[in-house]
């Protein structure tokens, strides 16, 4: 009964480790061309991390069900299932590194608990991670220690380790490391790679067949898209879009390039025109901003809204034709030069 839930957790994600994170599209003193973290040799060694709350430390364990990140789970059947798993695990381990036996169900389940306490500094002091490049393989079926470092990682017990592969990948500031559950790690570099192959194979099929949206796709995707005129070849369209789409342009997440690309090339020819002919009246100030927060039609002193977004419903307006047709005007000499 103790090892369902871990037998069941290790059976769903296979092999767990920690491994060093790196992207190779981060800048990290050349070490991401080598898929290191760090340099040969190096390692990180950190302590369990706990908080001090009028004098009293609570280690961030993950085996406390008085935790605030417990507290704040509103579902109650979802957090009752939470207890329930803590329980069976803090039970578990009170056995085999204890020698106490405690039911999860025990009413008096805390105070007959001696070793898993958050407050347990002898223990829980003792508990570090030193990590390198070489991944370091956890056994929480066969060592009570892996255990317990698994569910500290997950609980942000230790800041060089994120959660999971997802996590490590979506922090502004990437951590050195992170848990590998190896079929989850697959699944999300699944997902990723689906997306960049779908945008690929929309960018290989605007390029067989539809060049003319192609061109605005680019204007309106590209930070720069005053570069682009009507005789840009397509070939440069295509490059600079596949770039893009490879996380290798201004955005350096795979996953949201390409689901920009995605979003944008779904998009009408009519909306596409306007948006691309918003980003270049403002760079040749065709419109601007003015000290009252709003977004002008210079020549005419004619308010557009407050950002792109409300710009581009002005001029989708059929009463703001004639704006429309001005900024197309001005603008189209510049793209047909």
């Amino acid at each position: 009964m103790e090892l369902s839930i871990i037998e069941s957790t290790i059976n769903k994600s296979g092999s767990i480790s920690i491994k060093p994170y790196f992207d190779d599209s981060i800048q990290n003193l050349g070490l991401e061309k080598y898929n290191m973290s760090l340099f040969d040799g190096v390692f990180h060694e950190e302590q369990l991390a706990c908080l001090e709350v009028n004098g009293m430390k609570r280690y961030i364990t993950g085996l406390n069900e008085f935790a605030p990140d417990i507290k704040k789970i509103k579902d109650k059947d979802a957090k009752e299932a939470r207890i329930k798993e803590i329980r069976v695990i803090v039970s578990q381990l009170e056995r085999d590194l204890g020698s106490n036996i405690v039911e999860p169900e025990d009413p008096e389940f805390w105070s007959k608990v001696k070793l898993i306490k958050p407050d347990n500094d002898e223990l829980w002091k003792r508990i570090t991670l030193r990590c390198g490049n070489s991944p370091v393989f956890l056994d929480p079926a066969a060592d009570p220690y892996d255990l317990i470092k698994i569910c500290a990682i997950e609980a942000g017990g230790f800041s060089i380790v994120a959660k999971s592969y997802e996590d490590a990948r979506t922090r502004s500031v990437p951590p050195k490391f992170y848990l590998d559950r190896y079929v989850e790690t697959v699944t999300t570099k699944t997902e990723v790679k689906k997306i960049k192959n779908k945008a690929l194979s929309t960018l290989q099929n605007l390029y067989d067949k539809n060049t003319n949206k192609l061109f605005y796709v680019a204007k309106v995707v590209d930070g720069n898209s005053v570069q682009y005129k009507k005789n840009t070849p397509n070939d440069i369209l295509y490059e600079n879009l596949d770039v893009f789409i490879n996380g290798k342009s201004f955005e350096k997440n795979i996953r949201r390039a390409s689901e920009l690309f995605l979003s944008v090339s779904e998009l009408t020819m009519d909306i596409l025109k306007i948006r691309a002919l918003i980003k270049d009246a403002t760079f040749y100030k065709i419109i601007a901003a003015k000290s009252d927060g709003f977004i002008y039609h210079v020549d005419s002193s004619t308010m557009m809204g407050r950002n792109p977004h409300e710009c581009l419903e002005f001029l989708n307006n059929p009463l703001n034709d004639s704006i429309l047709l001005d900024i197309t005007k001005k603008i189209e000499s510049y793209w047909n030069k």
